[in-house]
């Protein structure tokens, strides 16, 4: 996949897509809908296959005080649209200029002289231009006088609700892993690079890889069976692990972060690229009276998580 964070100047090779735009926090299962869409397009034209998205995330920009939201960050969602066979990915940065341009300025400019799509997909409830005044029917109006098609996909869900990003945050709030990956149709990832910590862990005899979660929406604290993917280098590969999400309250007040012990994993992981897996939820966190008790809790914790994830197998 070649991802690209200017739509100026593209190579012809890299011109001329069938693609899906939104901004596929979570790429669920609504939005992969919305890809195959561009996917069966794009065989039909024997075009790329493309994903046009906005970094930062609109609502950030206009927003950007607001609680943090996102299900996954940039990395973590190209990640994603790579494992799902995207060719190209355009991260279009969305500032002040991208919120002042106009619906038909955005489809002229950047669709069309920028981009030179084939084909355009969007959902049902896509907007765009500013002050979100277009949407999916006027994208369809502007593809017919630029010469590229456009079609809509509609909203996907079960009887009682559609998939949606906000939904999704809301099962990850409670904990309910298996509901949320219901919905993205994988397990919900956090995605980063492996940062120091305060080498605790280490000193328990349960030594950690520690992510950042500043601008994630944060899962109910607690404690995770996971999986954890080493996504380069010598230790690239898949391996199991429990993880600590939340403050570490035992140990006073700290910013909330994900710790992940990975079994049978002695190797150091600082500065790798990793995405960890919530698959269950074991426990909420809790804040113990001594550093022995909270060993013990945490050999328990991986004994369970173990149990957990040998039903994967």
């Amino acid at each position: 996949m070649r991802r690209h964070t200017d739509y100026t100047g593209l190579a012809p090779s890299d011109r001329g897509a069938s693609v899906a735009i939104g901004n596929f926090d979570g790429v669920h299962l609504g939005h992969q809908s919305v890809i195959g869409l561009a996917r069966a397009a794009a065989a039909q034209l024997n075009s790329p296959l493309g994903v046009v998205t906005f970094e930062p995330h609109p609502r950030s920009h206009f927003a950007p005080d607001a609680p943090a939201f996102r299900l996954m960050n940039a990395d973590g969602r190209a990640h994603r649209l790579e494992k799902i066979g995207i060719d190209q990915l355009y991260e279009l940065a969305f500032d002040y200029r991208m919120a002042a341009m106009s619906a038909d300025h955005f489809v002229a400019e950047i669709l069309v002289a920028g981009l030179g799509i084939r084909h355009a997909v969007i959902g049902a409830d896509f907007r765009f231009g500013k002050g979100r005044r277009g949407d999916a029917y006027l994208l369809q109006a502007l593809g017919r006088t630029h010469r590229f098609e456009v079609s809509i996909a509609p909203l996907v869900g079960t009887n009682y609700r559609d998939y949606s990003s906000t939904a999704i945050r809301e099962a990850l709030t409670n904990g309910d892993t298996a509901e949320a990956a219901r919905m993205l149709g994988h397990w919900h990832r956090i995605d980063g690079q492996v940062i120091k910590g305060d080498q605790r862990g280490r000193e328990l005899g349960y030594p950690t890889a520690n992510l950042s979660l500043d601008g994630l929406h944060l899962p109910r604290f607690g404690v995770y069976a996971v999986l954890f993917d080493v996504l380069s280098g010598p230790n690239k590969g898949n391996y199991h692990g429990v993880a600590s999400l939340g403050v570490r309250p035992t140990f006073g007040v700290n910013a909330p972060n994900l710790e992940t012990h990975v079994f049978d994993f002695e190797v150091d992981l600082y500065g790798a690229d990793v995405s960890v897996a919530l698959v269950s939820f074991l426990r909420p966190e809790e804040s113990f009276d001594s550093v022995d008790a909270l060993i013990a809790q945490m050999d328990k914790d991986s004994a369970n998580a173990r149990a957990a994830l040998k039903e994967l197998v």
